[in-house]
């Protein structure tokens, strides 16, 4: 069954892109390539990515996905969950939390990344969740879903690394029931200058260093970069809004290090924003 949810849709010729001087991937927002470069990347560090997570994070992601599916179960309207997609699934590790969150519920998992949907599938077998886990191969942009098809679609650390957020937005848009919520959650601006202080020379040096010691300079030197061409909250929320999700809000985690982005397809009239 792995190979089959694995089969690569998308298979073309890869040619080197713009790299680190270690020779490891550096995506470059700029160049025409760039989705292509992001794909190598995550290539690059598919072995070892979530053990890497959690000790460049301190552990907090271990706390960050279940707050986020936390601030879910109170945003969304109530009602059962039949089906959840969550897109830039990488390794598989919020899909499975999501199977086990919501016990009834189908949840489809879909990455650009064969390698990290190969993680994915591996690090899901034999655990109890699995029968209600599927995983395959779909970029954001054009997701392979008829309309209408999920009552929740989720991401984790995926928006900075997209070429074109709104077109990301309108096609979650499309593939959400009316009513259906969009989850994001990304790394975020710090509100407090002092947070912003240490949390940037953690992230901008720390990060990128470890990275380097494991081989990997170019996409931990990304990582940071990634982060300055995401919109803030307020452009973040506005940019949902246009995109077809007239109920949303932003919930910060970690003195605003992480934030959970929740948005509901179609709903009232009269748009109800909040950020705190």
């Amino acid at each position: 069954m792995a190979a089959a949810r694995v089969a690569d849709p998308m298979a073309s010729r890869e040619t080197v892109g713009p790299s680190a001087p270690d020779g490891s991937p550096l995506p470059d927002r700029s160049l025409p390539s760039f989705e292509r470069d992001v794909r190598r990347m995550f290539t690059h560090i598919a072995q070892g990515y979530e053990w890497f997570d959690h000790v460049a994070s301190l552990g907090n992601d271990l706390l960050w996905r279940p707050r986020a599916l936390w601030d879910l179960d109170r945003f969304r309207r109530p009602g059962p969950l039949s089906r959840v997609l969550d897109i830039g699934c990488g390794t598989g590790e919020l899909a499975r939390l999501l199977a086990r969150h919501y016990g009834a519920t189908r949840v489809v998992g879909a990455d650009f990344t064969r390698a990290m949907l190969e993680n994915a599938v591996g690090s899901s077998a034999g655990r109890p969740e699995r029968p209600r886990l599927d995983f395959t191969r779909a970029t954001v942009l054009k997701l392979p879903f008829a309309d209408g098809a999920f009552d929740v679609v989720t991401n984790a650390f995926v928006a900075r690394n997209l070429s074109d957020l709104s077109a990301a937005f309108r096609e979650v848009q499309r593939v959400l029931r009316p009513g259906g919520v969009f989850l994001t959650l990304e790394i975020t601006e710090p509100a407090s200058l002092t947070v912003h202080r240490l949390f940037h020379a953690y992230f901008d040096r720390v990060v990128p260093w470890l990275g380097a010691a494991m081989g990997s300079a170019g996409p931990y030197r990304y990582l940071p970069l990634s982060l300055r061409s995401l919109p803030d909250r307020a452009a973040f929320l506005k940019l949902l809004s246009g995109s077809g999700f007239p109920r949303i809000v932003a919930r910060p985690q970690s003195a605003g290090i992480v934030t959970t982005f929740l948005a509901e397809a179609g709903g009232p009239s009269n748009p109800s924003n909040e950020s705190r």
